[in-house]
């Protein structure tokens, strides 16, 4: 699943080939995806004549600032977009075309069909779900430890699942928890109550500067990730531990470690990540 470097980097490639372009028409052929209104030729009307103003995100989540609406759009595990010419034959795969003026038109591009789309009124996205419900983005002013060491501290669960809570942290997924956690030096396996102020200043400092080193390298390709231009991401060349099973460990030599927490494949450095 794209995790926040790759939905930025998705975000601001595609804003490059988007800003200003026209919305002429819209064709849906997986109606599932659409989630708001539940109307799907209602979402197709409203759309046309709308211009592209902005692209903005929220954790995982896309959000296409337009004229008079917001569409928010989740890419889930497998989901794409690109820019055609407006003749360009479809494939099986692409389930949304927004049509533009100029010609073009941007495919929405999603094997598992997981992906999802919500339209809203200008102004209301972040009042409603999904968005209501999603925690502080690390590169927005509302990430503040002040905010976010509570919920930690009263959990008893694994540091790793609260991680991976999008309701406490937006935008981290499989991949930057475990490379956070690593150099954090905290084990997955510790309860949130375990862990001192300190720690939790740590790795909180080390998530954001971790997603920032791969928003730099355009994200981490692992299977098929690209960009909105079909360029892969590159931060898997820098990854610590994630997909490093049986490697030495960069910073002692220990052989990298690989179990699973909560039913996700889970990579560690059993010497620099002790469980107490």
């Amino acid at each position: 699943m794209p995790e926040l470097p790759e939905v930025e980097t998705v975000r601001q490639t595609l804003l490059k080939l988007v800003k200003d372009e026209v919305i002429t028409s819209v064709d849906v052929f997986w109606p599932k995806i659409i989630k708001k209104p539940d109307d799907v030729s209602i979402f197709k009307q409203l759309l046309i004549g709308q211009s592209i103003k902005d692209i903005n995100r929220k954790g995982k989540f896309l959000i296409f600032e337009l004229d008079h609406y917001s569409l928010v759009s989740h890419l889930r595990m497998e989901g794409k977009y690109g820019i055609y010419p407006k003749e360009a034959i479809k494939d099986k795969h692409t389930h949304v075309i927004f049509n533009f003026e100029s010609g073009r038109s941007l495919h929405y591009h999603d094997v598992r069909k997981f992906g999802t789309m919500h339209l809203f009124n200008k102004g209301e996205a972040h009042l409603e779900l999904p968005l209501a419900k999603v925690g502080p983005d690390p590169f927005e002013p509302g990430y503040l430890f002040e905010d976010i060491y509570p919920k930690i501290k009263k959990s008893s669960r694994a540091i790793k699942n609260i991680l991976l809570d999008q309701t406490i942290i937006s935008g981290l997924g499989n991949i930057y928890v475990d490379e956070t956690l690593f150099r954090a030096k905290i084990h997955p396996l510790r309860q949130g109550t375990s862990l001192s102020e300190t720690e939790v200043q740590f790795i909180l400092k080390e998530a954001k500067d971790t997603l920032r080193e791969a928003v730099k390298q355009g994200g981490t390709t692992i299977r098929s990730y690209t960009n909105s231009l079909g360029e892969i991401g590159l931060f898997q060349q820098e990854l610590y531990v994630y997909g490093q099973t049986g490697e030495p460990c960069k910073t002692c030599g220990s052989e990298i470690e690989k179990f699973k927490v909560s039913n996700r494949g889970t990579h560690i450095c059993p010497s620099c990540q002790l469980i107490s």
